[in-house]
C-alpha cells in the first residue's frame, strides 16, 4: 500500500502540467494572418506581428517561447478552433498527432502564411520555454549577486598599510 502511494505521488509530481520546466513536445502548427479578418488585435486586445502565435492558455500560459528549430514565437492569443485542436484531430495520422496541441503561427499577409505552409511539415516536435515568473527571476538574481562577492577578493584592513 504504502509503495503504491509513494508511485502515485510521484507520477502526480512528475507531470506535465507543471509549467516551470522546459519540455519538448509535438504540435500541429497552422497559420493565420490578417487577411482572414484579424484586425491585428489578439482576442486579449494584445496587437499581433509576425513571430506570435494563438495557444491553449490552459496547456501553454501566455508569454511562453515555442521554438520551432530555429524561429521562436511568443504565445499571445487563443481562438477555439486552438482550444478544441481540431486541425491536430482532423489531420492526425497516429494517435500521438491527434493528441497533439494546437499552435497557430500569426503571419501579417496571407502569402507569408501559404508559403510557410508548403515548406514545413504540419506536425513538428517543438521545445516550449515558460515564462519567467518573478519569484524565478529573483531567485536567479540573487544568485549572480552571491557569485559576484564570492569572486570579489578581500578587502585589506586599513592597519595593514
Amino acid at each position: 500500500m504504502r509503495w503504491s502511494v509513494l508511485i502515485v505521488g510521484f507520477l502526480l509530481l512528475s507531470g506535465s502540467a507543471t509549467f516551470g520546466i522546459e519540455e519538448s513536445t509535438i504540435v500541429r502548427v497552422t497559420t493565420y494572418c490578417r487577411d482572414e479578418g484579424q484586425l491585428r488585435a489578439a482576442s486579449n486586445g494584445r496587437c499581433l506581428r509576425n513571430g506570435h502565435c494563438a495557444v491553449d492558455p490552459k496547456k501553454i500560459p501566455y508569454g511562453s517561447k515555442i521554438v520551432l528549430g530555429d524561429e521562436e514565437l511568443v504565445a499571445v492569443d487563443t481562438g477555439p478552433a486552438v482550444v478544441s485542436r481540431k486541425a491536430a484531430r482532423r489531420s492526425g495520422r497516429t494517435a500521438a498527432e491527434r493528441n497533439a496541441i494546437v499552435v497557430d503561427r500569426y503571419f501579417e499577409t496571407k502569402a507569408q502564411a501559404l508559403a510557410w505552409e508548403k515548406s514545413h511539415p504540419h506536425f513538428v516536435r517543438v521545445r516550449i520555454v515558460p515564462p519567467e515568473s518573478r519569484r524565478t527571476k529573483n531567485a536567479a538574481k540573487r544568485v549572480a549577486e552571491n557569485e559576484m562577492t564570492a569572486q570579489r577578493p578581500p578587502s585589506t584592513p586599513n592597519w595593514v598599510n
